[in-house]
């Protein structure tokens, strides 16, 4: 088929619930339905469109060199019991000399984890074959069972059973593709050979179709959103109120556990937008019309009265109502439930001892539901012409209350059984619900706020200042930013800085902080061998304050659409792609220049089921979405975010092993120190250490720290094999 190259808006696909072309083992699609003249209609004169090209343009890689994990068998056990041993490919150091170190120190300062050159230890004869150079070693206690589980794995998803396959695969580096290659079978006989064999990449998925995009990784079919006996729709008054899938019951479970009633709860946070409030040192400006537009409609068509007005004494608006909301009538509509497995366990802090690379646990990430704002007329009894729908998308965001390799996998595997039931049936909503139900439900995660599993709601919104859109987050907890504390609490939602966003009223695009953050931490974290676009990613957590002044933002407004970087006008690879990395993990960035989406990636005032961005469709299975850069007008970036998180989903549930890593002592870099005179981390900058920075090239200091380790390891812990990776920066 040939290649294809064509303009595309942001909301460019038909509905996902609708069967879409294969990716197949071609590398190319089906073509794609024209925009139905109803989408194209509400699309914003403001998008940036990008074009859509087919996966089939990325290069090849041969399987051998797309893999960068390994699992070897080991001749005989170590004294600690490991019997194999983990390779790993780093990414190219930020300090050049440590390049060719035999050993390196990944990780956090109270979790390090010491890796040894894979060359010195087969040099050694620790391990039978290298796989390689740049390849590092940790030795690990890996159950047979695994193995014996992932040829079965292997076996059931070739069969075609789950649906038709391909061996195909899309390989990204952060969020970008990259290439195009192909999962290895686990040889179990050359594993018994004692040679280091493949182990990430599944050899065969169920091929990607929009319809099982839309079963499986980001759900907005109407027999889901508008499913009778689980949600509520505000504008024809169709379902059930307070069904598991409605606001009302997200509300009412989280506000369980605060000390005040659902609906007070619910009233609390809507307030929160009728005054000025301070996060950060960031005065967030007050958008009262969400009195009119929200609270008092709502109050109405609950039989109360609702007033707001200014008091005098305090400064401040007051809003009173003269009874409780009815919170099963509330004016937030499903529009989509999303699973976000593919954020777990890929988030450290700041400052790793291996910057870009750190030593993650493994979690089962997010869920989401995705609601939007309407005001109907009639309420609850009108049609989609009488919805009132407003640009203003809520987004509740739930930490999946799971941990543990196996257990993950466990998650992974119920998730890829809704692509099983051939559609929407009785079964695969009754799946659907125990799996929501699993997470949202109040006592699911006691350690948190409320005893909720909430991670944070975000919203989204024009409706309430046409001029600007602006972005806030929620959560159950408190910040204080001078201590740099995020403390989970009882209680009501409370504002909270947005992720990854510098405070765009102190600073705005091309600012001299900005910039210097920019060229300093962001360029910090970027692999030193970094290439445009294909090889572009960066380690680092927008911080409260930097260079002296509170930095992260208590909100963020659409302008500037991107994030500039002028003052060292970036050039080479590595400062492009920082100020891509740091523009694209911003709000701004995310929802405007640099995906070419219209402020939101699902479009709420499109009707039922809401259409998507480009940057999350790809264009389709089997494209890209390519947007230029809108600083530097090249290079050109590439999106097909759906496309990896159905990928992550299969590796995670039937190809990704567990094996249980080794947990050091916080004492390894006194006692590497003592014997090698320097520590082996990278980058130095973020870490506050009083050894000397450097690399290890002595092989006799290697074989005596191998003899310590009995000393410094103080237990195991189940890990997925490829836990040791690049720290994902992104906050949306």
């Amino acid at each position: 088929m040939a290649r294809h190259s064509r303009r595309a808006n942001s909301w460019s696909l038909p509905p996902l619930f609708l069967a879409g072309a294969l990716l197949g083992a071609s590398g190319c699609s089906e073509p794609q339905a024209d925009i139905p003249e109803s989408q194209a209609q509400i699309q914003s004169a403001e998008e940036q469109p990008g074009t859509v090209e087919d996966l089939g343009k990325l290069p090849y890689v041969e399987p051998e060199a797309a893999t960068d994990v390994f699992l070897q068998k080991l001749k005989e056990p170590t004294a600690l019991g490991e019997n194999f041993a983990l390779h790993v490919k780093l990414p190219e150091p930020a300090n050049p000399e440590l390049k060719d170190s035999l050993v390196r120190v990944i990780g956090e300062p109270e979790r390090p984890l010491m890796l040894f050159s894979s060359d010195a230890l087969a040099e050694l004869g620790e391990i039978p074959k290298s796989p390689g150079s740049g390849f590092y070693t940790l030795l690990t206690q890996h159950d047979s069972t695994e193995l014996e589980r992932r040829v079965s794995n292997e076996q059931l998803l070739s069969s075609g059973k789950m649906g038709e396959v391909t061996e195909q695969s899309v390989l990204f580096q952060g969020r970008t593709p990259v290439g195009i290659s192909k999962g290895i079978s686990l040889d179990l006989q050359a594993i018994d050979t004692g040679i280091p064999v493949p182990i990430r990449i599944c050899p065969s998925i169920p091929a990607s179709t929009l319809q099982k995009w839309g079963e499986s990784v980001f759900i907005t079919s109407p027999a889901v959103v508008k499913n009778p006996a689980r949600t509520w729709d505000p504008c024809t008054g169709a379902g059930t109120q307070g069904g598991v899938w409605t606001f009302a019951h997200l509300m009412r479970q989280l506000s369980l556990g605060s000390g005040m009633s659902a609906e007070a709860f619910a009233l609390d946070w809507l307030k929160l937008w009728v005054n000025n409030q301070t996060v950060n040192g960031d005065v967030v400006a007050a958008r009262t019309a969400m009195f009119a537009q929200v609270i008092q409609p709502w109050a109405t068509a609950s039989g109360v009265t609702a007033t707001m007005t200014y008091n005098n004494s305090t400064g401040r608006n007051d809003v009173t109502l003269s009874g409780p909301l009815n919170l099963n009538i509330a004016p937030f509509r499903l529009l989509a439930i999303v699973n976000r497995l593919d954020l777990g366990g890929t988030t450290r802090g700041p400052s790793t001892y291996g910057g870009s690379t750190g030593s993650v646990p493994s979690d089962a990430g997010e869920l989401r539901f995705i609601f939007g704002v309407v005001q109907p007329n009639p309420w609850g009894a009108g049609s989609e012409a009488t919805c009132g729908a407003k640009p203003f998308t809520v987004i509740f965001e739930y930490g999946v209350p799971i941990t543990g390799c196996s257990n993950v996998a466990a998650w992974a595997r119920e998730w890829t059984k809704l692509n099983t039931y051939g559609g929407f049936t009785s079964s695969y909503l009754t799946q659907l619900q125990t799996l929501t139900q699993n997470v949202v439900l109040y006592g699911k995660a006691p350690t948190k706020g409320n005893r909720s599993a909430l991670n944070q709601i975000r919203t989204n919104e024009n409706a309430l200042n046409w001029r600007w859109w602006e972005f806030r987050e929620f959560r159950l907890s408190i910040e204080n930013p001078s201590l740099g504390t995020d403390t989970p609490a009882n209680g009501p939602l409370r504002m909270h800085t947005v992720a990854q966003t510098a405070n765009d009223t102190s600073f705005g695009s091309g600012n001299a902080v900005t910039d210097q953050y920019t060229m300093d931490k962001v360029l910090l974290g970027t692999p030193a061998g970094t290439s445009n676009p294909n090889n572009c990613n960066s380690s680092y957590t927008v911080p409260y304050s930097y260079a002296g002044v509170s930095f992260r933002g208590g909100n963020s407004l659409m302008a500037p659409n991107y994030w500039r970087v002028n003052l060292n006008n970036p050039s080479n690879p590595r400062e492009i792609c920082s100020r891509h990395q740091f523009s694209l993990n911003s709000c701004q960035g995310c929802h405007k220049g640099d995906t070419g989406t219209a402020f939101t990636h699902i479009n709420p005032q499109a009707g039922i089921p809401a259409p998507l961005s480009g940057f999350l469709t790809g264009g389709g299975p089997g494209s890209t979405f390519n947007v230029v850069d809108p600083q530097l007008g090249s290079p050109t970036w590439r999106y097909a975010d759906l496309e990896k998180r159905f990928k992550r989903l299969y590796d995670i549930a039937y190809c990704v092993q567990c094996t249980r890593a080794p947990i050091f002592d916080v004492s390894l870099p006194d006692r590497m120190v003592e014997i090698t005179g320097r520590l082996p981390i990278d980058p130095v900058s973020p870490v506050k250490t009083q050894f000397e920075i450097g690399p290890v090239h002595d092989i006799s200091q290697v074989k005596k720290l191998l003899e310590v380790r009995s000393s410094l390891v103080k237990g195991f812990e189940d890990q997925t094999v490829d836990f040791i990776q690049l720290v994902d920066s992104t906050g949306h």
